[in-house]
Formats: C-alpha cells, structure tokens, sequence
C-alpha cells in the first residue's frame, strides 16, 4: 500500500507560505524527531533555498526519541550549509525559551536593535508547531490537537520588543516518493486516518520494531518476539489484550490502534523509526530499483 494525502487546503497554502517567506529572515522548521526526515517537507526546503533563508530545524517530541539516534541526526543536520538544529520537547518550557536566541543567532544582521527579526513556523501536520507557538508567545494563540491539519491559516505576533513569528498551517507536499516515508508518517500521526489503514501501519511498525527495538516489545505486552514477524506481534498483542470480535476471533483493528497508541505516547519508551544510516540505505535502495527498472515501453499511439 502507498500512503498518499494531500488535502485541497495545502495548495492555497503553499501559495501563502512562499509570499510571507520573502518576508521573513529565519525558518523554523519543525519536524518529528523520531522521523526527522521522513518529516521534513521537500517544498520547505525549495522555498526557503530559492529564497537563501536560514533555518533552525526543531526535532520535536525529542522525549519519545531513542537519544543515541536523536544525537546522530543532530550532528548529521548541523553539517548542512544555513541550517541549525536542536532536539527539545516543545511541552517544556525551558526547552523552548532558547529558540528566540538560536533564531537571532542565525540572522545576526537582524541584531543591531533597528529592524524586527521575522521569524516564520513551519512543518508538516502534527508534529507540535501550535505547541511551539504558544510555549513562545506564553498564551493559548494556536489550536492544539492530536489529529492532522488543525491549523488551517496563517497568523503573526509579536515575540517580545525585537521580533515577530508568523504561524502557519501544516503542509503536506503532492506525492510521498518513498513507500516507508508514508508508513513512519502514519505511525507518528502525521497523515489523516482516511488515508490510512491502521492494521498495515501497525504491521509496518511491528515489523520494524522486532528488528530494532525487539526488548521494548517483549517488555510492553509480556510477548516473545523471537519467532514473530510484524504480523505475528499485532496478533499476539489481540490475544495479550483480549481483543476479540463476535465468535472469538482476534479484533486485529482494535489491536492495531492499541499498538500505534502505545507508541505514540511512548509507551514502549524512547524509539527513533529511522537514522542517518538507515535512511542513507533506503535511498541508495530507491536509486538501485530505479536504475534495475525496465523502462516503459514508448507509447506508439
């Protein structure tokens, strides 16, 4: 199954995000740290380059992430040219207040005092840039909520005396170009559920998990993963949780939105879905397919 979701909300949206960038003097860009890249949209990143726009990229929700991986994508991310990254949980107050200083660390001719320094928000659905928002601004401005697309316009405040920060709704870019970039979205939530299947995300996290995080699973639902595939660990934890349907048969959905619950309030403890390494590998083996493939035959009328 390929994962795709594109609201008709986020073409408007892009549209709007591009005329406020020529605006602006510093990105934040907000991604999942658990999936730092599989949450970052490739629109952002033409825009803001196309624009030369710093960016500080905020690995959210670094508490539910596997801190040796989170580390990894730090170093890996502070490599690239206009770009800073740091790894907090926008729920924390003391995290969040080092923002306005990292932004102005990236815009020093913003520095002088003179001219406000625009700062602009901005990420995919639901990986915490209303949390962000109001940690900043230390007031409810923005719709919190734990589904996709809550936010559905743009809006600018002041941050203290020397700034502005501008709000705007999560985008999603056209077409998700790799398989298990769809499914490390779904898991974190990141894409509404009407595109979605939940027993196949779960088994795509199952699956993932008995190769990486095998001891949280066996820890969390009492389970021994050692002979089970992704398939095996969602039936396993319907008959763990007493999921049944009518006649006593195994309510695999149920069990499904159990699991990807757990997860996603790290329950099964601090877990990354994807490293720099892993991710490296995945495209290597997307550009290996594509050069096996045969073409397509000429279309001959």
């Amino acid at each position: 199954m390929s994962i795709q979701w594109f609201p008709g909300h986020m073409t408007s949206a892009r549209k709007k995000a591009s005329e406020t960038m020529a605006r602006t003097d510093v990105v934040i860009e907000v991604l999942d740290a658990r999936i730092p890249e599989a949450s970052s949209n490739p629109m952002i990143r033409e825009l803001r380059l196309f624009r030369q726009r710093p960016c500080l990229k905020v690995l959210n929700k670094a508490d539910l992430a596997d801190p040796a991986v989170t580390r990894a994508w730090l170093d890996h991310l502070n490599r690239q040219e206009g770009v800073k990254a740091v790894a907090l949980s926008c729920k924390k107050p003391g995290d969040v207040a080092r923002v306005p200083g990292l932004c102005q660390a990236l815009a020093p001719h913003r520095n002088d005092g003179t001219k406000l320094l625009r700062i602009m928000v901005m990420g995919i659905p639901n990986v915490g840039k209303s949390t962000l928002m109001n940690a900043l601004l230390k007031r409810r401005v923005a719709k919190v909520g734990d589904e996709p697309a809550v936010t559905k316009s743009q809006q600018t405040f002041d941050l203290g005396s020397n700034a502005t920060i501008t709000d705007t709704p999560g985008m999603m870019w056209p077409k998700i170009d790799h398989d298990s970039d769809g499914f490390m979205l779904a898991v974190c939530h990141a894409i509404g559920r009407n595109a979605v299947i939940d027993e196949e995300v779960a088994r795509f996290l199952a699956t993932l998990l008995v190769e990486r995080y095998p001891q949280r699973l066996a820890e969390r639902y009492k389970i021994n993963v050692a002979a089970l595939d992704g398939v095996g660990v969602v039936e396993a934890i319907a008959k763990r949780r007493g999921c049944l349907v009518k006649g006593g048969g195994l309510d695999l959905e149920k069990a499904s939105l159990i699991f990807l619950q757990d997860f996603r309030d790290g329950a099964l403890g601090q877990i990354s879905l994807e490293t720099p390494d892993s991710r490296r590998a995945m495209l290597e083996a997307a550009v290996s397919a594509a050069v096996a493939a045969p073409e397509a035959p000429a279309d001959r009328g």
